[in-house]
């Protein structure tokens, strides 16, 4: 089958049986088109006389070109690429798949980025005031729940989406919160007094005024006009409570995840336990931030230590 033929033929398949989006069959187009360019180039016109040494060679050049690509374009091309040829064959319009052998391309690790304590508390200081303090009782009603939200995102480790899913009815079981997290996974977490005194203040001054703009919801966290508060709000809400904090890091709702994480690794908790709270399947996920806290634990060796150098 001629190149063309059988890219249109997968483009067709992607968009219209898989249902994927404009976006992403675009981006197919662009890796499939390089691809059979490629493929012209090396004397190749019948997508049938593909062989493996020529797809390993393939991945290898675009592997090395300069700049070097970033490892998730490369392991979108080879999905592509891969996906072509498996289409084929369920076609029943090839006999093999040459790309049984390619692997995708290591995507570098990347440890989660922690705020300090010191800039967590800044954080939740530019949401809201504390509950109690001099400026809670003149405080904004926005400001009071943006600061319950923020408290509850730190003090649980949860995810935005499993925050702005909370009732409140699953704030009435004092010190623990139920939360539903990937796949309807329930899991209780408990909550400190910071939070829980936030939430509080929350719902005696501000829920029920914005409750009276919208229609009947359950939903503990509401925007201006009675909604559900949307993860999209939550986002920003804690990207300006970070401008106004002068917070130079990139912060978003994970960074507070993260933060929660590795904080309670630094003051000694097990890292299975914290794989417990996080919600993850395998601890292995969870282990990603003893990485962070080694580091730190070097980082104080270098500087005390006498002969650290």
């Amino acid at each position: 089958m001629e190149l063309e033929r059988a890219v249109e033929g997968y483009l067709r398949h992607v968009a219209l049986e898989r249902g994927l989006s404009d976006h992403t069959v675009a981006a197919y187009r662009r890796d499939l088109a390089m691809y059979a360019d490629w493929l012209r180039d090396h004397g190749v016109d019948v997508i049938e006389t593909v062989t493996p040494a020529l797809i390993a060679d393939f991945a290898a050049e675009r592997a090395s070109t300069e700049p070097p690509p970033a490892s998730s374009s490369l392991a979108r091309l080879q999905s592509s690429v891969r996906g072509l040829h498996r289409f084929l064959v369920r076609e029943g319009r090839a006999d093999d798949d040459p790309t049984g052998r390619l692997r995708p391309p290591k995507a570098p690790r990347r440890l989660p980025k922690a705020l300090t304590i010191t800039q967590v508390d800044a954080l939740l200081d530019a949401a809201g005031p504390a509950p109690g303090s001099d400026d809670a009782a003149a405080a904004d009603p926005a400001a009071v729940r943006d600061r319950a939200l923020l408290e509850l995102l730190y003090a649980t480790g949860a995810r935005v989406s499993e925050i702005v899913q909370l009732d409140v009815d699953d704030t009435a079981h004092g010190d623990l919160l139920r939360l539903r997290g990937k796949g309807d996974k329930e899991r209780v977490v408990p909550v400190g007094s910071y939070a829980r005194d936030a939430i509080e203040a929350y719902l005696t001054r501000v829920r029920p005024a914005l409750a009276a703009k919208g229609r009947a919801t359950p939903r503990l966290f509401l925007g201006v006009r009675g909604a559900p508060l949307s993860r999209q709000s939550a986002w920003l809400i804690i990207q300006e409570a970070a401008e106004r904090a002068r917070l130079t890091a990139h912060v978003s709702p994970h960074t507070l995840r993260h933060s929660f994480a590795t904080h309670l690794l630094q003051g000694g908790a097990d890292v299975r336990v914290v794989q417990e709270l996080l919600g993850h399947a395998s601890v292995a996920t969870t282990q990603i931030y003893t990485h962070v806290t080694v580091d730190a634990l070097r980082d104080v060796y270098a500087t005390s230590h006498p002969r650290a150098r």
